[in-house]
């Protein structure tokens, strides 16, 4: 999430700055919607109040579809985490500051404490609730809440997808230990019901951060022994400012202000309705005829008539995050006579995923695809992120000082990494110099979720690759469905995309350690468990770790080890470079573009602010129609 907002807010105005250069169309076609975008423009315009001022204290936004899980433990997607930050209170919250931009405060607690360092490297930090705290139906909130709640998330029982999120935190790396005896615990204490007490491995430079992560939030243990607890307005018990009055599944989620939270008088949204909706088209068309205040996408094709028609209400922001294509890593890609195993058949496997990457055209995709101003993408972690000078972590990625990243996406650059790729495809399948065309390629399968600009990116590199004869059907799933489908490692390859957790960049590199639920790559997993083929050497850096042929739980989960508990800033970076080298090599991981946070607020609407993370917040709005 955001630790040196700083430079993070300097990369999303680089970011907005690049945004305002969209293309534009000169078709028939595009003339004519561009036409209705305009006449649907003016009439809202022409149907706002003359006088305005009196906030209705009701908004109608659209965040996505339903969403995956409004369990605070359980819950991996954006949308989602933007609804549980409305419903929950964690010890530290992103708050806005006197300009109306996100910053990490205080929530729960009196405020943020210096931790205590131990003997033995390990930090103690001790915290005080706040008075008056209360869940939704009455109950005070305690300390223990916030006990039970960080072993839950935390634990082999729940295995959530965050719950490597904690490993910073002692007693974690005992409770997944592989003779733990269930009984294993964080070293997380409450003294009393008002003061929390937590120590750490050692010195964590993104602790602030984490206490304001949903997964960190709390739940109270006789709530969820409800298994359904989550998904029904009646049991859904909570902490923070607004609770669930409705929810009509696959339609609308109705959150209602507590008139008994302790902030409640900052609170100036009495009800949020969130609508669930994929269909790009339809959260605009609500848009535009003034029945919802906020939507979170636009459709594509609609872009350069929106910033035209909707100067004012068109936001186009920078995020630290990347779109990418994951490949999962269990599927074979070599044609079926290859005779190749072992090491050389992983080191083949890796040749040819990294060939594919180079075959797309990114400044294509962000220039006449996405259109949202996207950066293209070289890397895995996300532009935003410094490194340990000061300078961007992207820019010093990668084998080559030639170009920035780990292949050189430059315009001018693609026609040379075409016919690399094409060399090395042509090393492992057979090409028909006739018609310029490979024939044994395995058929591949794009899963992608419901959504005009996942469709229309799939549909580019499915017309990229069927122009070399390699074939490549598409398939789309609703949203939840989709995450399901990849995080079991039930597809060849998936469109994806992540957002980091925090401003740094193991917030991009923990999530693909072998036991972590949002590794969809399957790396360590399955068949992949078992493939000794990585090689690490740390002894230049002072460490013991040399690996030459090990598993991915010996040489990439062991580099995130390291890096986690490292204290000296200079080597932690150096680390967390290797440990992205590694992941790279694998071509498992195909970044395509730097997001951009593209979404539009009626201007009726005034202090809606986001996080940096992509977190959307209201309850400090005011809608004056």
């Amino acid at each position: 999430m955001k630790k040196k907002l700083l430079s993070v807010l300097l990369a999303s105005s680089m970011l907005l700055s690049l945004a305002a250069c969209g293309n534009t169309s000169d078709t028939a076609d595009q003339a004519g919607t561009q036409n209705a975008s305009q006449a649907a423009a003016e009439e809202r315009s022409a149907s706002k109040p003359a006088e305005e001022g009196k906030n209705s204290g009701v908004i109608n936004v659209c965040l996505g579809s339903e969403p995956q899980s409004l369990d605070p433990a359980v819950n991996s997607t954006v949308d989602g985490a933007s609804v549980i930050c409305h419903l929950f209170s964690g010890l530290a919250k992103w708050g806005a500051d006197a300009n109306g931009k996100a910053e990490l405060q205080p929530d729960c607690i009196e405020g943020f404490t210096e931790g205590v360092k131990n003997d033995d490297g390990t930090v103690t930090y001790t915290y005080k609730l706040r008075d008056g705290l209360k869940w939704s139906d009455g109950k005070d909130l305690t300390a223990g809440d916030f006990v039970y709640s960080w072993n839950r998330a935390a634990g082999t029982e729940l295995a959530a997808d965050y719950c490597y999120m904690f490993d910073v935190i002692v007693g974690y790396d005992e409770m997944w230990a592989d003779n733990a005896k269930g009984d294993e615990k964080l070293k997380v204490e409450a003294p009393d019901d008002k003061t929390i007490v937590v120590t750490l491995k050692n010195d964590v430079p993104y602790w602030n951060e984490l206490l304001a992560f949903p997964a960190y939030m709390p739940v109270r243990e006789d709530v969820v022994s409800n298994e359904s607890w989550a998904t029904d307005p009646k049991s859904y018990i909570c902490n923070g400012p607004y609770t669930i009055a409705d929810w009509q599944h696959q339609s609308v989620i109705k959150l209602q202000k507590r008139d008994d939270f302790v902030d409640a008088a900052d609170v100036t949204i009495n009800e949020i309705n969130c609508y669930l909706s994929d269909d790009n088209n339809n959260m605009l068309a609500n848009f535009e005829n003034g029945s919802w205040e906020f939507i979170d996408e636009v459709p594509t094709n609609e872009i350069p008539n929106l910033k035209e028609n909707y100067p004012t209400e068109l936001k186009i922001e920078g995020q630290l995050g990347t779109y990418y294509i994951c490949w999962n890593i269990n599927k074979d890609i070599l044609p079926k006579t290859s005779k190749l195993t072992g090491a050389e058949k992983v080191r083949a496997e890796e040749e040819i995923r990294n060939a594919f990457a180079l075959l797309i055209d990114r400044n294509y995709i962000v220039n006449d695809v996405s259109k949202k101003g996207e950066i293209p993408a070289s890397s895995f972690v996300a532009m935003g992120l410094t490194d340990a000078d000061g300078s961007q972590f992207y820019e010093n990625a990668g084998p080559d000082p030639s170009y920035v990243g780990y292949y050189d996406v430059k315009e001018d650059a693609y026609e040379a990494n075409w016919e690399k790729a094409l060399t090395t495809l042509k090393k492992y399948y057979t090409f028909d110099e006739s018609t310029q065309k490979f024939t044994d390629v395995p058929k591949l399968m794009y899963l992608y979720n419901t959504n005009d600009n996942h469709k229309a990116i799939a549909e580019a590199v499915q017309s990229t690759l069927s122009g070399i004869g390699i074939s490549m059907d598409l398939q789309n799933q609703e949203f939840a469905t989709f995450v399901e489908t990849r995080k079991k490692g039930d597809y060849f390859v998936a469109r994806n995309g992540w957002l980091g957790d925090y401003n740094d960049p193991i917030s991009f590199l923990d999530m693909w350690i072998t036991g972590s639920g949002n590794n969809d790559v399957q790396y360590g997993k399955g068949a992949h468990a078992d493939v000794k083929a990585y090689s690490i050497d740390l002894t230049d850096l002072g460490y013991d770790t040399k690996v030459e042929n090990g598993t991915w739980a010996e040489t990439y989960d062991v580099v995130i080890k390291d890096i986690k508990e490292c204290t000296d800033t200079k080597t932690r970076y150096e680390l967390m470079h290797r440990a992205e080298d590694l992941l790279m090599s694998t071509g498992c991981i195909c970044p395509i573009y730097f997001y951009t946070d593209i979404y539009m607020v009626d201007d009726s609407v005034s202090g809606v602010y986001t996080s940096p993370l992509g977190f959307k917040f209201f309850m400090h709005a005011k809608v004056n129609k």
